[in-house]
């Protein structure tokens, strides 16, 4: 059984930062292309970060050069750091990895 917790998200001010965690149970995620989506209010689930089991990392138009994506193997967890955070980040941010989705974590982007 695979399981996937977030955590990190809450309220920030524009122009600050978070740092997102997806912790994983169940598969490692050295061996797996794992995703970050995000879905805002009213809209469609979006691809924001993908780190691939090799390492390479690919970023959406919406977070490209304010995001990065990291893995740290020994704990089994996935990071994204977002920088520079506007209103229209305001969203869910949920982990994905092969069929599996965490329950998402909210990031809330006002002053």
């Amino acid at each position: 059984q695979v399981q996937l917790v977030e955590s990190g998200g809450g309220l920030v001010q524009p122009g600050g930062s978070l740092r997102l965690s997806c912790a994983a149970s169940g598969r490692a995620v050295s061996c797996e292309n794992v995703q970050w989506y995000r879905q805002a209010p009213g809209k469609g689930r979006e691809l924001v970060a993908v780190i691939g089991h090799l390492g390479t990392t690919l970023y959406g138009d919406s977070v490209k050069g304010r995001s990065t994506i990291s893995r740290d193997n020994a704990t089994n967890t996935v990071h994204q750091q977002i920088h520079n955070l506007i209103p229209e980040d305001t969203a869910i941010s949920y982990c994905h990895l092969t069929m599996y989705w965490g329950q998402g974590t909210q990031v809330t982007v006002a002053s």
